[in-house]
């Protein structure tokens, strides 16, 4: 081929791709590249929408509108209103599982001080009627982002999987009922029961674009209890008159910690955090009640059960010895709405692991290194009845600021914190990356 036939099949090439400008996504040679390109033509802009707009749990209509926008563009059956706010899509594409990939949607109560140019200034009433500052203070922006470019690359390489594609757009995880509505709202029944679930959610405390996979629980599963402590009103000056329920309660919030300590086997992990003690109205009266509110954190139903069980018989002892009547000993209330733990699948945790080693890179990886108890409510969807699932982590903080950290300059902002934000580039690209590589292995042809 001469230089001038070349110079002409060249600039018709160019001239076509000006024309088409997704053609170059739909021959990309690797999932990053076509990731990579996707996310500056349509991703960036999305995540900056997101950010800029967040809303309250309960509360996430136009994200759910929008949110359903996207998906639909691309070919998905989209149900809105599910469990209140929450987005089903669907895309069947020939025989093969159902699975799962979910999203959650919802912004908490914080004014955002981030110092990104995109911060957000939404006000919004909540659910109190007060009106609060609103900002994507967890990374959700980042994780609905990821749900629709991860959409539409299986929407445009249809040729590399078959089954049935079920995308969850979440709400209110924050507040907490957001699973489990969608759960009471017949979501399995209406759409079908899917063969195994994926999500992933967006870590400050790890290096941006990072995945980490754990084999085991990745969050805890968390219960509220109260306890009403009666007592014997009495004047200040004569507590010998009466039986001091700020005495009985201090200690059971003592107490309550040696269940961990002293009852607890070592190996397990178990939290009681005794979070708000309310009693009495002035110096020198003794009251007759106190009130004590805790959150109890478990990785297993066993440890969930033994902790809740001793809470209640440490409660009722040390009533008991400080001489309350057994007409007057302390109530204690288990709430009705708990989070399940997470349960990853070890089996399908060690195979992800492995895919995305495989196709992201050994240096794609970070092993797990969570030290707190935090909840998540994905449990509901995958808990009972079982499925296998597998929640994983992005990170998506740069190194560089975890080293100036370390080297006295600024802490990295936790989650809910009005300083809290993300990278979203290598966030949202590694988020994308790790579940297109899920979906197309347990999806393969």
């Amino acid at each position: 081929m001469n230089r001038n036939a070349l110079s002409i099949l060249i600039a018709s090439t160019l001239a076509i791709s000006a024309l088409m400008p997704n053609t170059a996504l739909a021959f990309s040679p690797t999932t990053a590249d076509y990731v990579a390109q996707d996310y500056q033509q349509h991703l960036a802009p999305l995540w900056d929408h997101f950010h800029r707009n967040p809303e309250l749990s309960l509360m996430e209509t136009k994200t759910a509108k929008r949110l359903s926008e996207e998906l639909s563009s691309v070919g998905f059956d989209v149900t809105q209103g599910v469990g209140g706010t929450g987005v089903v899509a669907i895309m069947k594409n020939g025989p093969g599982p159902m699975v799962m990939v979910r999203a959650d949607m919802d912004g908490l109560p914080v004014v955002e001080q981030s110092g990104l140019a995109n911060a957000s200034t939404v006000k919004m009433k909540d659910w109190n009627g007060e009106m609060v500052g609103v900002m994507h203070a967890c990374g959700h922006d980042v994780h609905i982002t990821s749900l629709v470019g991860t959409a539409r690359f299986m929407a445009e390489h249809k040729d590399q999987w078959s089954g049935t594609l079920m995308l969850i757009g979440q709400p209110a995880e924050e507040k907490g009922p957001g699973a489990s509505a969608m759960m009471a709202d017949n979501l399995w029944q209406r759409f079908g029961q899917p063969d195994y679930a994926f999500a992933f959610h967006v870590s400050a405390n790890s290096e941006a674009g990072k995945v980490i996979v754990d084999e085991g629980s990745p969050y805890a599963g968390a219960d509220t209890v109260d306890i009403t402590v009666h007592g014997i009103g009495a004047h200040g000056a004569s507590p010998h008159q009466g039986k001091d329920p700020i005495v009985i309660g201090a200690q059971i919030v003592n107490n309550l910690q040696t269940i961990i300590s002293r009852e607890l086997a070592p190996r397990y992990a178990g939290v009681i955090t005794v979070g708000a003690f309310h009693a009495g109205t002035k110096h020198n009266i003794i009251s007759d009640e106190a009130k004590l509110q805790l959150t109890v954190r478990s990785l297993t139903p066993e440890v969930r059960e033994q902790l809740l069980t001793a809470i209640k018989r440490v409660a009722i002892g040390t009533a008991r010895t400080a001489g309350i009547a057994e007409d007057n000993l302390p109530e204690v209330v288990v709430s009705e709405f708990s989070f399940p733990p997470t349960f990853n699948d070890q089996k399908l945790a060690k195979r992800l692991k492995g895919v995305l080693s495989e196709k992201m890179g050994d240096d794609a990886l970070l092993a797990p290194a969570e030290t707190g108890m935090g909840a998540e409510d994905f449990g509901f969807f995958t808990s009972d009845p079982y499925i296998p699932s597998v929640y994983f982590k992005v990170g998506g903080t740069p190194k560089a600021d975890f080293e100036r950290a370390a080297n006295g300059g600024a802490a990295v902002p936790s989650h809910h914190s009005p300083q809290f934000k993300i990278t979203p580039e290598p966030a949202i690209k590694s988020g994308v990356e790790a579940t297109v590589h899920a979906l197309l292995d347990v999806m393969a042809k």
